[in-house]
């Protein structure tokens, strides 16, 4: 995942970065609690740094770190001690700083002294803001200068700034303080063992007209916005209890993390969508949303639907060089910052994905099986239909069958696929493949996407277009076969070239293919081989290269490094096939993984063979928390179940294989249809309680859509 401009990546956040994340505000600083301008830090309000210097001294002195804690994602505690002047070690003065995130930040700063002698404070904050663009911070390329404007009043200080008739201001205040242009200042005599303590907000004005963006304050014991949103998330998702207490750990961060990354429809607050991630992407991704939500789909099917309907709304019309929009297309991602409308010519929604259409019609296919109303998913399927018409007449460019891409401006991102850095494409010797590029794994996509629309064609009794779709799956799944396969090397091309010459350097995209059965049967044993080979299985999951290609580097984004979505996927492809003890490797490996991040996983880790460095080694610049590594765990551990739905059908399937490393699951809560059921799984044993009339448990995988329209068509009336 990058930004739709950015083939660059941001500089490192360094180590004790503590990020901060509500909705689509964020805040990045350092582990004392500051925030500096040099580095990319800041507090961000849809796209925009509005506090890029934040700075506490006491008397003069920066503080100390001891300790940050994240309470929530939006919140967190930082112990700091003020360093003495006359060198000794120990100090008497603490302080503690309790950050909320929100529509800006609120604070609550305590000075304690621990001595028996009264101590006199000068405490400073120093403030300054660049509005700068959250790509600007991120890739340190700081261009636009502000005319800036700071107005101090009494305990608060406004800083206003415009830029070629674009005006932004954000409003600093703070309890007992005095204002001046740079900073806001307290002095304090704070008694032997007592303490002082002030709140200082921080908060964007609207339309920069000076009317602050409410950051609704709680009183005494009443909960604030954030962990009402917070309270009601987890009201309406499972439970869990796991013997496996770090495995428990890091499905109860990956709630957290999902819970803190919804954000909502701006037109349609009732709606709640999936931001790809924080800190740079808190913002709508096709892509990345769209299988955030089908692997949360256990968890909170609602997501999906909400997400499913937001990019339906926006869903391509027109042709748009700029934007790379085309009718049909589902978008790339949204954006609010000044750099992005500029490229754009003012648009704020970027297009150039190559899979977020596919993945669409999957997603609609899926959300299907969990008991939406009929009208619900029957609103859905003009977009879904127009999705599939820009598969057919945009998407395939040359009419060759396979869904290509090739940027038509010099903006837009080179390579459109997920491995979407610009050296994320490469041939075995490590030369760079060039566009256009037919991607192995969007064609799987594509084929799923045919699918899925055949299976509700032949529900809803269709069958002249349920028909239409089936052979349209069968004959890419024919050509795909004979053109991507590489016999003499035993696995699938990663992508077709402009030439239509085959890439054949052994790539972790083949893996998406097993998923949605585009492979043939008698191929899948080389290419499993091939994946959990020790060049591509570096022990703590499979690497996007493998170690013996050209263009192999384990920290690099994309060719060798490990992405948790990545081998969640392959995973799944895995038990489709039947291959339990390698799924449960890679499950296992993950789920390990997770326990030196904090219960985390991050968007991707250095490919380091586990022999070689006994942690995971991170990625500098990984997000964290990210929209599809916080839903990996959950798609892990549900997958394992091999628990899944299809409620037209009358049937929840459910027949684990899980690691007995992994303990007992007890889940309560688990939404199903209209109801809420109770699942205990152990090893293979499992147990359903609470089950909705009209559906019945079945111990055995779910039945495939590509199983269920081969049956369909073989029951239609004309044969």
């Amino acid at each position: 995942m990058a930004g739709w401009n950015a083939d660059t990546a941001a500089g490192p956040l360094g180590s004790g970065t503590v990020t901060l994340v509500e909705g689509s505000s964020f805040c990045i600083s350092a582990a004392n609690g500051d925030i500096r301008p040099e580095l990319p830090q800041g507090v961000f309000h849809l796209d925009t740094r509005i506090l890029s210097k934040w700075e506490l001294t006491v008397n003069g002195q920066p503080l100390e770190p001891l300790a940050a804690e994240t309470k929530e994602p939006y919140r967190a505690l930082f112990a700091c001690r003020v360093p003495r002047s006359d060198g000794y070690a120990d100090s008497p003065l603490l302080v503690e700083r309790l950050r909320e995130v929100g529509a800006g930040i609120l604070e609550k700063i305590t000075v304690r002294n621990y001595s028996t002698k009264a101590a006199d404070c000068r405490i400073l904050l120093t403030v300054e803001s660049d509005f700068a663009d959250l790509f600007e911070v991120k890739e340190a390329r700081i261009t636009r200068q502000w005319t800036e404007t700071r107005l101090p009043e009494g305990n608060s200080l406004e800083i206003r700034g415009k830029w070629e008739g674009i005006r932004k201001s954000v409003v600093i205040q703070a309890e007992g303080a005095g204002a001046g242009a740079k900073a806001l200042g307290f002095t304090a005599k704070i008694p032997p063992f007592g303490s002082w303590s002030t709140r200082v907000s921080v908060v964007p004005t609207v339309d920069g007209a000076g009317t602050p963006v409410p950051f609704t304050h709680p009183s005494q014991g009443e909960l604030s916005p954030s962990d009402r949103r917070r309270q009601e998330w987890v009201a309406r998702i499972p439970a869990l209890q796991i013997s496996n207490h770090s495995i428990e750990g890091t499905l109860r961060r990956s709630y957290e993390d999902l819970g803190a990354l919804r954000i909502q429809d701006p037109e349609h607050p009732d709606r709640v969508v999936v931001a790809a991630g924080a800190p740079w992407f808190m913002t709508l991704f096709g892509r990345d949303s769209l299988w955030a939500s089908e692997m949360a789909l256990p968890v909170d099917p609602s997501l999906a639907l909400g997400t499913l309907r937001t990019l339906a709304d926006r869903q391509g019309s027109v042709v748009n060089t700029e934007t790379e929009e085309e009718p049909g297309k589902i978008l790339h991602e949204v954006r609010l910052d000044v750099t992005s409308g500029l490229a754009m010519g003012g648009q704020s929604a970027y297009y150039g994905s190559v899979d977020a259409t596919p993945l669409f019609v999957i997603v609609l296919g899926s959300v299907s099986r969990w008991g939406f109303g009929k009208e619900t998913i029957s609103a859905l399927l003009p977009n879904a239909d127009r999705a599939l018409a820009w598969i057919r007449d945009y998407g395939d460019r040359d009419g060759d069958g396979f869904v290509e891409y090739a940027r038509p401006n010099e903006h837009g991102l080179i390579n459109q696929g997920w491995k979407d850095s610009w050296d994320g494409i490469n041939f075995a010797d490590g030369t760079i493949a060039e566009p256009p590029l037919a991607l192995c794994e969007v064609q799987a996509y594509v084929h799923g996407a045919y699918v899925a629309r055949s299976w509700i064609a032949y529900d809803d009794g269709d069958f002249t277009l349920a028909e239409e779709m089936r052979e349209r799956a069968d004959d890419l799944k024919r050509r795909f076969n004979e053109q991507f396969w590489l016999p003499d090397k035993g696995y699938y091309a990663v992508a077709l070239d402009r030439d239509k010459r085959p890439v054949d350097a052994c790539a972790s995209n083949m893996g998406h293919c097993l998923w949605f059965g585009l492979l043939d049967e008698d191929k899948v044993p080389s290419v499993v081989e091939h994946l959990m080979s020790p060049e591509m299985f570096s022990g703590w999951g499979v690497r996007t290269l493998a170690s013996n290609m050209g263009a192999y580097n384990p920290a690099s984004y994309h060719n060798g490094s490990v992405w948790p979505h990545d081998n969640a996927i392959i995973m799944s492809g895995l038990l489709r096939y039947g291959y339990i003890e390698e799924a449960q490797r890679i499950a296992t490996a993950l789920l390990e993984a997770a326990e030196y991040s904090g219960g985390r996983l991050p968007e991707l880790f250095c490919g380091f063979d586990r022999s070689q460095f006994t942690e995971p080694v991170p990625y500098p610049t990984a997000c964290s928390p990210q929209a599809w590594a916080a839903t990996t765990p959950i798609h892990l551990v549900t997958s394992l179940m091999r628990y899944d739905t299809h409620i037209s059908l009358g049937g929840i399937w459910l027949d684990p294989v899980l690691p007995s490393s992994f303990g007992d699951l007890h889940i309560s809560n688990a939404p199903m249809g209209n109801a809420r059921i109770t699942i205990d799984a152990s090893g293979t044993d499992a147990a359903v309680h609470g089950i909705p009339e009209g559906l019945t448990v079945h111990r055995r995988q779910r039945p495939w859509l590509t199983d269920l329209i081969e049956e369909a068509h073989l029951r239609k009336p004309d044969n």
